[in-house]
């Protein structure tokens, strides 16, 4: 096998052009990509800030970072849980979420791009191959850490 038909080749590739993509246009709104990552996926009603690392792929160390950065900036807030205090919540401030609205547009307006070029079938047999390689890597990382896998990260 060429290196270029594997999986991880293929996948590793269009994610880096992606990155690159995706923190030349939020420069252009003043953010980074990774930025942009946190505020698309907080939902009006806040998220635990412990479910953000998995969904971004970060350890805790990195994400704490990030808020930390993101609340300086006057983009997020943190708020403890009023059952348990050890659980804490984010949330987007009013300048978090007009960010959000910018940074969301980009990646609207990028899927409107490519999806001509994609068949609803191609489509569906991309999700359904990423699907699988996510539920393969979970498997290994369970295997080798011996910790459930979380896959959405």
């Amino acid at each position: 096998m060429k290196i270029e038909e594997s999986v991880d080749y293929q996948i590793r590739s269009t994610l880096f052009a992606m990155r690159r993509m995706y923190n030349l246009l939020a420069a252009v709104h003043g953010t980074t990509q990774g930025v942009a990552y946190v505020l698309i996926n907080v939902p009006k009603q806040g998220v635990e800030a412990t479910r953000i690392a998995p969904m971004m792929g970060m350890g805790a160390t990195s994400l704490s970072r990030l808020l930390r950065t993101m609340e300086e900036d006057e983009l997020i807030y943190r708020k403890k849980d009023a059952q348990d205090k050890r659980v804490v919540h984010i949330h987007l401030t009013e300048k978090g979420a007009a960010m959000r609205k910018k940074v969301r547009q980009v990646v609207i307006d990028f899927n409107k791009k490519v999806q001509p070029a994609i068949s609803e079938t191609e489509m569906q047999a991309f999700v359904k191959v990423c699907q699988v390689i996510k539920k393969e890597v979970c498997q290994e990382i369970s295997r080798l850490t011996n910790n459930d896998c979380n896959e959405a990260g």
